[in-house]
């Protein structure tokens, strides 16, 4: 819940900034929803422009079990199930309630997490939920005549306005409004009972744990209700800031009308709701004193931590964060990256030596014994890496800070500061992965597997020292992502000019994050391995951390950024409102005196700044396989009997679209063909261009089935004309909207059941419809293609239109060569824009109108964009690229000098002469060679 009001991410969620009402009053606009008096109003906005009043809510606990409230039969429900798992407790024997209770729970969890986020899934991506109300009539008025059920709108109507006796009225509400509220309902049901199922659980493994002192059950007590009461008090202080609309993941449905502001917890931890707002798990897992109930915690903090990622981190980006305008796309990234596993490339010699130094760091840790000698050989190597990794490089990039030292020593020998930078890459990564790797071999060394995993805090120590080591790849995943390699590398002690200063994803909460989370595996290993010698390592290396930070860092920053830093991080203003006024204001006081002080200091380097920078030289598919199941459901026999009736000679099907502009008929001579072999007769195959869209028109019965849809396939692919063996994978569009419920299927459809007269025979009326097919339902390959007519939801075939090709014609150099009024760079861009513009569905947004445009930030996003074009690109100019080479170019210019570059450089070793082969024009021009 928390995700769906937590502004850490994706540019900090645009602020969440909604356009107020126009017609409302100008005091009310802008208004904070959190602190807005009871006489001001709410306004929503549905997706299809609908203004309306949002009536006021209640919490979930209050409205159960507050005997002020009113109550209505769900409630009544809701609390008879909590009744149930409560008596369910109190009647089953001992020796089974723990593992029905851990059953009961997880059914719960699941619930939550897969049920409600798949339901939220298709509300987000297909409007599905108010599409499934739509389609049962759940709010219809009964006087109309249109509800086949309406005991069920009665009971519907009776049920949430006893939960809303002010402000709403069941007829009036919009459709998005009354189906969030039904799924509320639904909501408290799981959530109460997972956190009931939950506590029952512990209660059934709760115990004192034989031969404890008191002094740790005293310990286990007090920092479990401390856990209890934090949790607590951040669940109450996440609904004052989100109340019910966030709670209750209400932009699923509707917006509100105002800006969103967040103070409080949220400015505390990212998420809180599902970080630290899971801290009472672990508090009730020690009051229970049991490794089970800890073990089921983490595994449902895990899951909601998926859900998190899944569910609510998409929405969140396709609602507040949509694409970026291609007139704001920023500073393009570099490519080639060194951090991350996809970017391990063993051919770069960055990457071979680490691999290699890690290897031989491994063979030595677990070829040699566990002696004395090994174990001190081990902690040496290890403490001597540190000792370079924090104050060698320190100096040196102290010593690039005040004097570019580095970067000069580059231009010393010739080369650029460019490539000072590389290597400077290279080196901190390689000293870094041995500093790592020489630390966790001194741990292998140091470290026992236990003999009994019960005795004493054996298991605890290693759940903890487990979860620290998962904290420090966390924060140092969140450093990456909010940096890049240019800031993780430390980009501005060597390039000024592109530094500027980030305060997202971590470092919204944290100036320094390395301080004390940056080192948290090393203690987090230090406790597994509960050694001394760890524990000195770790400790040694936590203080070198923060004196690399006090004496390289922070002198650097302020010399660089000066008055543009950040005083205070989110934790550190959060707590200080939440300081006493005593402690406040002394605190304050002593503040005062050292921001006089360092102001001096600041306006003294921002004046020498300038010169100290003279002369020096400058970062799954997509969601439509959730309703695939639609189509995809096999048709395991060859007669149905809902054909009968209808004769496949009825229908049928044509296809148009944009012809390829080069020949591929021309190049299917190869000049190894006969004489009649290279003059073939006049063919009238369909030939399309690559990515462009097809439309399909269609004509069937007018009686076809209502759920009758049309999928794209390659011939190849079927071998029955009659069932379809496969999923459509996305790729199909329903005869007739409204159908399936889903939006994303329903898209590309244009017309639907015009009438066009009877059959031949005149023993039929047809109809006919027009969709068309473009982005994520076409295939992005070359190859021959047919659309397929199935009948009624089913994969039964009745009409495949006739095949046509998506084909890529091949780049004419000589062509481009021999037409002296333009360069070749020109012709490339030329022939190269229509393929982008394709490639980026033609989207306005992110799709390039000249050669110079840049592209929209959805390209650098989401990579089935780049993956679309180098596919194109190759099959193109026959020059092979990187999907990351195309948000790094950013437009079409770039890219048309990319691909000449690299045509020229690669021009002696050509495809034709490595293969052995050759046409007559390439024999002319081979260079000539040994």
């Amino acid at each position: 819940m928390s995700a769906t009001v937590d502004p850490s991410d994706a540019g900090e969620l645009r602020r969440r900034k909604l356009a107020t009402d126009e017609n409302s009053d100008s005091d009310e606009a802008i208004e904070d929803v959190v602190s807005s008096p009871k006489n001001r109003k709410t306004y929503g906005r549905t997706p299809d422009g609908t203004i309306f009043t949002v009536p006021t809510t209640h919490d979930m606990v209050s409205q159960l079990l507050d005997p002020r409230e009113p109550k209505n039969l769900s409630d009544v429900i809701v609390l008879a199930v909590l009744a149930g798992h409560i008596l369910t407790l109190y009647l089953l024997p001992d020796s089974i309630k723990s593992t029905t209770f851990a059953i009961i729970f997880l059914f719960w969890r699941t619930s939550y997490n897969l049920g409600i986020g798949i339901l939220l899934r298709l509300q987000s991506n297909d409007n599905k939920l108010v599409a499934w109300a739509r389609n049962w009539k759940l709010f219809e008025n009964p006087s109309s005549g249109k509800n086949p059920r309406p005991w069920l709108y009665r009971l519907l109507k009776r049920e949430l306005e006893i939960k809303i006796p002010d402000d709403y009225k069941f007829e009036e509400a919009p459709i998005e409004y009354n189906t969030w509220l039904v799924f509320r309902r639904l909501v408290d049901l799981i959530l109460m009972c997972d956190f009931v199922s939950y506590c029952l659980f512990a209660i059934a493994c709760g115990h004192r744990p034989a031969g404890e002192s008191s002094l740790v059950t005293a310990a286990r007590w007090i920092f479990g209700w401390s856990a209890i009461g934090f949790n607590l008090w951040v669940k109450l202080d996440a609904h004052r800031v989100v109340k019910d609309y966030a709670w209750y993941w209400g932009d699923f449905f509707y917006l509100i009308d105002q800006e969103l502001t967040f103070d409080g917890v949220f400015e505390m931890a990212p998420h809180p709701m599902y970080s630290i707002g899971y801290a009472g798990y672990y508090g009730i897992s020690a009051l229970a004193a049991s490794y089970s109930v800890l073990f089921i915690s983490i595994v449902a903090h895990a899951a909601q931590l998926a859900f998190l990622v899944l569910v609510e981190n998409p929405h969140i980006e396709k609602t507040y964060d949509p694409p970026t305008r291609k007139s704001e796309v920023p500073f393009r990234p570099r490519i080639h990256n060194l951090l991350g596993i996809k970017n391990i490339d063993l051919l770069r010699t960055v990457d071979y030596s680490t691999f290699v130094n890690m290897s031989l760091v491994a063979l030595m840790a677990f070829a040699t014994p566990q002696t004395p000698l090994h174990q001190t050989l081990f902690f040496s190597l290890a403490l001597v890496f540190r000792l370079w990794y924090s104050v060698g490089l320190g100096i040196i990039l102290t010593r690039q800070s005040n004097s570019k030292a580095w970067t000069r020593h580059f231009l010393k020998v010739g080369e650029t500061p460019e490539e000072g930078w590389r290597q400077w890459k290279g080196y901190y990564h390689i000293t870094q992965t041995m500093c790592y790797a020489f630390f966790a071999a001194a741990c292998w060394k140091m470290y026992s597997v236990p003999v009994d995993w019960n005795y004493g805090f054996v298991m605890l120590r290693h759940v903890v020292g487990v979860s620290l080591i998962a904290l420090q790849i966390w924060t140092a995943v969140s450093i990456y992502d909010s940096l890049g390699e240019f800031g993780w590398f430390f980009g501005d002690f060597f390039f000024d000019q592109e530094a500027k200063l980030t305060y997202t994803s971590i470092y919204r909460f944290l100036n320094n994050p390395e301080r004390v989370l940056g080192t948290a595996g090393l203690w987090g290993a230090a406790i597994i391995t509960w050694s001394r010698s760890i524990f000195a390592l770790a400790l040694v290396s936590h203080l070198l951390t923060i004196g690399f930070l006090q004496f390289v860092e922070k002198p650097h920053m302020q010399k660089v950024y000066g008055r543009e830093l950040r005083r205070e991080a989110g934790l550190t203003k959060f707590i200080k409102r939440s300081l006493p006024p005593p402690v406040a204001e002394w605190q304050s006081s002593v503040n005062k005196v050292m921001d006089d002080t360092s102001h001096f200091v600041e306006d003294f380097l921002d004046t020498a700044r300038p010169k100290l920078a003279a002369g020096v030289s400058t970062i799954v598919r997509d969601t439509t396989a959730l309703f695939n199941k639609y189509p995809a459901r096999l048709t395991l026999t060859k007669l149905s009997p809902d054909l009968a009736g209808f004769d496949p000679k009825h229908y049928s099907m044509t296809v148009e679209g944009e012809a390829s502009g080069f020949s591929a008929l021309t190049e299917r001579a190869s000049g190894k063909e006969g004489t009649a072999g290279q003059f073939p007769n006049e063919l009238k195959t369909m030939i399309f261009e690559y990515g462009a869209p097809i439309r399909v028109k269609w004509t069937a019965p007018a009686n076809h089935g209502k759920k009758d849809w049309i999928g794209l396939y390659m011939v190849a692919d079927n071998r029955s004309r009659e069932i379809t063996e496969l999923s459509s994978l996305g790729r199909w569009i329903p005869t007739v909207p409204g159908q399936y419920q889903s939006t994303t299927a329903d898209k590309g459809i244009l017309k639907w059941d015009q009438p066009v007269g009877i059959s031949e025979n005149g023993d039929v009326n047809l109809v006919s419809g027009e969709m068309e097919f473009s982005g994520d339902k076409l295939w992005w390959t070359q190859g021959v293609y047919e659309f397929r007519y199935h009948h009624d939801g089913n994969h039964n075939v009745m009409s495949i239109s006739q095949p046509f090709e998506i084909h890529i014609g091949r780049f004419d150099y000589n062509d481009a060569e021999a037409d002296t009024s333009v360069s070749i760079q020109e012709a490339v861009e030329s022939a190269l824009l229509p393929v982008v513009q394709n490639c980026l569905d033609r989207d306005p947004d992110i799709a390039p109108s000249t050669p110079i445009e840049p592209f929209g930030s959805h390209v650098e996003r989401h990579g089935k964009y780049a993956k679309r074009l180098v596919y194109a690109i190759h099959q193109m100019f026959g020059i092979e690229f990187t999907p990351a080479v195309v948000p790094a170019d950013g437009n079409v210019k770039n890219l048309a000098w990319r691909i000449c570059n690299a045509k020229q450089v690669l021009a002696p070793y050509s495809m034709s002469r490595s293969r052995g082969t050759s046409t007559p024009d390439e024999e002319k021009h081979e260079p000539l060679g040994p």
